[in-house]
């Protein structure tokens, strides 16, 4: 069976985007070759990509129908904790810890608005 392996966020300055996920998920670039492509291995065989090459992905003010979502474990002080530990670094918070369906969240945003999500494990 065919499963996804990697998923592709468009940023305008990969560089800055880079600096800004080592920063917010501690890791370190698997494939960083030029200005406008980099990689991080998130699990064996499956990858999150910072891609500048299409340029009308962020023209104008565009929809954002899709977040990376980080799922922590221990309940929702862990959410709480995540969601302190990454305002002490001066992120921009798009929605503000609480509750939803499946348990405490909230979601921040990268350098160019794509939406980043902290939930529970399910």
């Amino acid at each position: 069976m065919t499963s996804p392996n990697m998923f592709i966020v468009y940023v305008s300055d990969v560089a800055r985007t880079v600096d800004f996920y080592r920063q917010v998920f501690d890791l370190v670039p698997s494939f960083f070759p030029s200005p406008g492509f980099a990689t991080f291995a998130l699990a064996d065989g499956v990858d999150l990509a910072l891609w500048s090459g299409y340029d009308g992905a962020l023209v104008g003010d565009p929809v954002r129908t899709s977040e990376v979502t980080v799922c922590l474990t221990g309940g929702p002080d862990v959410i709480e904790e995540q969601h302190r530990a990454w305002t002490a670094l001066g992120v921009t918070v798009l929605e503000a810890p609480h509750d939803a369906v499946f348990g405490r969240t909230f979601v921040i945003a990268d350098p160019d608005g794509n939406r980043i999500r902290v939930a529970p494990v399910d």
